[in-house]
């Protein structure tokens, strides 16, 4: 099914370096349209409607969650893949997949996990939603995981070790090489920026945790939010708040188009290989580069950092430090076919069980080994 619409270098799917397990080809869809599908119908994925991004879960029911926040990369990707003329449905696999390894509570779980894992090889979330689609999956007789693209796999671990590039084979070659992925993968990877830092900011003003008057120091916040009462002086309240974040995004959106396409034109590759042989070519302009990394300097020391937020981040670290020691202590606390697992690697079945939990499950899993009234 060639697309003759997209531009040389983009991913094609009739050239893909193919999957771990051979199938037949798909009928109707393209390879990588049936990743896509593969990863919205995967248990992992449901899951992220209930595992944090910056607010737990039970804290409100208008917050962003790691589900909503995948779709909203999704969506931004595409855009971005269709004006450059590349393969949307690559882009938009990678945008769904790219969460699926992590925690509950966010990077706070990521980072206590990673803590209880470090005498075993670590925790690192890109790598466990590889482990996820590679492995934990179990929906198909003929094989583990969800044996997807190598391209999509590959945009799915957007770090890596150099040891831990060493035992993942060609997967892992292009971060011991210092190439790059797909543009494709280049584009899911700063439609998550741009999905992260703007949502962040539309729910910790709707938490009140940060103020209008507070962010409107911030140079690319304050200049969308002046454009907006220069034609709305009457606006205030939440519509303020929309009509500004969504000109924001518009304002990233173009940027990245823009700067993209002129890097492409200037570098000139004719294929994939040659963008894997290049330096980045999907980026911001040097502009607002610089304002992003503002607005992340102003979120991590006025939203990440609130007390409210840093309390509840002390609770989950809590939650996953006792869950990972209950169940190293003793194995038959885990449910039976995690014990079955654990006999080859305990420590690495433990982190898998306890990285595919959602927060309220996480909790209520605490609650049942600590509270003595529960069963």
């Amino acid at each position: 099914m060639r697309n003759p619409a997209i531009a040389p270098y983009a991913a094609r799917p009739e050239k893909s370096r193919g999957r771990l397990h051979r199938e037949a080809p798909p009928r109707g869809r393209s390879e990588y349209q049936r990743d896509r599908d593969r990863i919205i119908h995967s248990t992992a994925f449901r899951r992220l409607e209930y595992k944090t991004q910056v607010f737990v879960n039970h804290e409100g029911d208008h917050f962003r969650t790691r589900l909503t926040h995948s779709l909203e990369v999704a969506q931004i990707a595409r855009s971005v893949a269709r004006s450059l003329r590349l393969d949307e449905d690559l882009t938009e696999a990678i945008a769904l997949a790219h969460d699926l390894g992590h925690t509950p509570f966010g990077h706070t779980g990521q980072d206590a996990l990673h803590a209880c894992m470090r005498r075993h090889g670590g925790f690192e979330h890109n790598l466990q939603s590889l482990r996820v689609v590679d492995l934990l999956e179990q929906r198909y007789a003929a094989f583990d995981g969800l044996n997807l693209t190598f391209e999509t796999r590959e945009g799915i671990l957007k770090h890596c070790s150099r040891q831990n590039a060493r035992a993942l084979g060609e997967l892992g070659e292009r971060f011991l090489k210092r190439r790059q992925p797909s543009l494709e993968a280049q584009i899911a990877n700063l439609s998550d920026e741009i999905a992260y830092n703007n949502h962040d900011i539309d729910d910790g003003l709707r938490s009140g945790l940060l103020s209008l008057e507070h962010i409107s120091g911030i140079r690319i916040f304050a200049r969308h939010q002046a454009l907006v009462l220069r034609q709305y002086p009457r606006l205030t309240g939440r519509r303020l708040i929309n009509e500004t974040v969504r000109r924001m995004i518009d304002t990233l959106v173009t940027d990245l188009i823009r700067t993209s396409a002129a890097r492409i034109r200037k570098h000139a590759p004719t294929s994939i290989e040659e963008v894997r042989l290049a330096s980045p070519l999907i980026a911001f302009s040097s502009r607002v580069r610089d304002e992003c990394q503002e607005l992340k300097r102003f979120l991590h020391q006025n939203l990440y950092r609130h007390y409210r937020v840093t309390r509840m981040s002390a609770k989950a670290r809590r939650i996953v430090a006792d869950l990972f020691d209950a169940f190293m202590t003793d194995t038959r606390l885990l449910p039976p076919e995690f014990q079955v697992r654990a006999e080859k690697n305990v420590a690495r079945v433990i982190a898998d069980y306890i990285a595919g939990m959602t927060d309220r499950y996480a909790i209520l899993e605490h609650r049942r080994l600590f509270a003595i009234d529960e069963t």
